[in-house]
């Protein structure tokens, strides 16, 4: 075998191991919701491969169609996953989100501005990881911010950052005392829990809105104060005006509409 070659199959091997290490294989992936109201065009985000890849997946396996939008608040988001929307009486709230869940993937790049697609989840309290979904996800619909609200809704992503640590390290302590056979009383678990959260409670590290997000939400809107705690992992790229229309639906209890929105369907189209 010549030296040419060889090199040649070198770097056909190479490139094959490059493409079989790509992150699931779907770089700048397309998707076109079809709803009964109008299409969204939606991008996934490859910073988010986990949630990418699981979104893509279910897509492919025709999860989302004949799913309502079972959570809609104007000026909020509209909110769509839930299987038991193909089954569940119109007017009955559906929301289980009992379903599969999925590391948090949070990037403070990727924000909850006017247009973004994020995972829902379960509370702090019974999630204090902040895993998402595997199939509820919300477009947000948003409203303009002024520099007050920001301030709002840093204080607010603050909170939920350690009342999540807290309920964390409950579990942690817990689970230790368990193990080792220790018996400890409320608390003295609470009292382990303060000495370790301390260090992770610092000002410094509290979370900040960076100023070109703040542009952002003050110019085009969007809802600042579940940044840093739910996963956004894409955004529309048209059909903002869909979004619209099914953010101000009627709706009754549970926030459902009261006129069936389903997702026809979706497929990938880049």
């Amino acid at each position: 075998m010549n030296r040419i070659t060889t090199r040649l199959l070198t770097l056909s091997v190479l490139f094959l191991l490059l493409s079989c290490n790509a992150p699931g294989g779907h770089e700048n992936t397309v998707i076109l919701m079809k709803t009964s109201l109008g299409d969204i065009k939606l991008r996934l985000y490859d910073e988010t491969p986990l949630h990418r890849d699981n979104f893509i997946k279910l897509i492919n396996d025709g999860f989302y169609e004949g799913i309502s939008f079972h959570r809609v608040i104007n000026g909020f988001m509209i909110q769509a996953g839930d299987p038991e929307t193909r089954t569940v009486p119109l007017g009955i709230s559906a929301d289980s989100l009992n379903t599969y869940t999925i590391p948090a993937e949070f990037n403070k790049t990727l924000f909850h501005k006017r247009g973004a697609l994020a995972a829902a989840r379960e509370g702090n309290d019974v999630n204090p990881e902040m895993r998402s979904s595997g199939t509820h996800f919300y477009i947000v619909q948003g409203v303009l911010r002024s520099e007050e609200d920001l301030l709002n809704a840093e204080a607010r992503i603050n909170s939920d950052r350690r009342q999540a640590l807290f309920y964390k390290l409950v579990r942690q302590v817990a689970d230790s005392a368990r193990i080792t056979g220790e018996q400890l009383s409320d608390a003295e678990i609470q009292e382990r829990v303060a000495l370790r959260a301390s260090a992770f409670l610092a000002p410094e590290l509290n979370y900040e809105i960076p100023a070109s997000q703040r542009e952002v939400y003050k110019s085009i809107g969007g809802v600042p104060r579940l940044d840093g705690t739910y996963t956004v992992f894409g955004e529309v790229l048209e059909g903002l005006d869909v979004v619209d229309k099914i953010a101000s639906v009627k709706t009754g209890a549970g926030d459902k509409p009261v006129e069936d929105v389903k997702i026809l369907k979706i497929k990938i189209i880049e």
